[in-house]
């Protein structure tokens, strides 16, 4: 950075103390000070702010190859922003492409027009719950709607105190995809489209047939009649996994890392402003896919910023975390690394004597 001290091991320890551990600004402030360094917040978000403009060409980068993904998964959560006289609500997006990036994005509201710019000029499968917001996305068929089961057992699951024994049946057949699916959880496409034609879809053609029988019989406005009522709204995008091999049962995997965020607000309460949210969606962007792929964040982040200055535009996603292990061992990798006195000076004292 211009007229920066800190050198890049530092730099991604803030990061990763912020992001990935969670730590506030303040704790770190006094964290540093115990270990003998008087670094002020303002300084280290000063620090991330000019680093989030240094990252977000990669981001943008994922975000362009997630598109090209078969399916991707999203959803949603709430987060406060600071205001002038109370804290706004607004709400972070996480949007996966399975195996390859995971990203995050921020709105003031969940909404629509926040899902158009989340997914503007994106075509294909999308693994999403059944809220209003993504339903405008489905009507010229060029996104197709996957739905959740595990969304559609919690139905049941809150049907249990009152009518435990329909609610029963009907979970006892979700969990039987549920078997189903671990089973084949890490076999090619063709085997898993084998298997969910003999084993998933009876299953599936029951549950559906019991909903159907059951509709008349439940009292209007019960946990169990809601239950029944969203899987049979749903059914379309509940079976639609059925005929690619490559579609999740479930979208757990957007729940699973939207906790990132959930567990770093229990920390630091809210945002500070708009400039914060996109810094934080940047870097929590790139965390996460480490941990998707991995790759330790302390050394991803060091090493990304000793060579992203001056790597070519033209081929930033070869430094994503999807990429980041083929790119390490590339020679033109190697020689910037090598050449970088910071990173030198940080590795010191684990270089073995000569």
């Amino acid at each position: 950075m211009e007229r920066g001290l800190a050198g890049p091991g530092m730099l991604a320890d803030t990061i990763v103390r912020r992001w990935q551990d969670h730590t506030p600004l303040h704790r770190q402030e006094s964290i540093y000070a115990r270990d003998g360094l008087e670094l002020s917040r303002s300084t280290i978000c000063g620090w991330h702010e000019q680093l989030a403009n240094l990252v977000e060409p990669l981001v943008e980068a994922m975000l362009r190859d997630a598109f090209e993904a078969p399916y991707l998964c999203t959803d949603a959560t709430g987060v406060l922003v600071r205001a002038e006289e109370q804290c706004q609500r607004a709400h972070f997006w996480v949007l996966i492409a399975p195996e390859r990036h995971v990203l995050y994005r921020f709105s003031h509201k969940h909404d629509s027009a926040a899902v158009d710019r989340l997914l503007a000029g994106y075509k294909g499968y999308l693994v999403a719950d059944a809220h209003s917001v993504y339903d405008h996305l489905y009507d010229k068929g060029e996104v197709v709607e996957v739905a959740c089961w595990a969304h559609a057992r919690r139905y049941f699951f809150k049907a249990l105190s009152s009518d435990p024994e329909r609610a029963e049946h009907a979970l006892a057949l979700i969990k039987g995809l549920f078997r189903v699916e671990r089973s084949i959880k890490t076999a090619p496409r063709k085997k898993r489209e084998e298997t969910r034609r003999e084993k998933s879809r009876p299953i599936v053609d029951a549950f559906f047939a019991w909903c159907d029988a059951q509709a008349a019989e439940v009292l209007d406005e019960t946990p169990i009649a809601g239950a029944i009522r969203y899987a049979q709204n749903q059914r379309a995008a509940l079976t639609r996994f059925l005929d690619d091999g490559r579609l999740p049962l479930d979208n757990n995997v957007s729940e699973r890392n939207l906790r990132r965020e959930v567990l770093g607000r229990k920390n630091w309460l809210f945002l500070g402003s708009d400039e914060g949210a996109r810094t934080n969606t940047l870097f929590v962007s790139l965390l996460a896919s480490c941990q998707l792929h991995g790759i330790e964040p302390w050394a991803y982040m060091r090493d990304l910023l000793c060579v992203l200055p001056s790597w070519p535009r033209s081929r930033v996603l070869e430094l994503a975390p999807a990429f980041w292990k083929q790119t390490r061992e590339h020679e033109d990798a190697q020689q910037r690394l090598a050449a970088n006195v910071f990173r030198a000076v940080t590795l010191a004292d684990h270089v073995p004597p000569a």
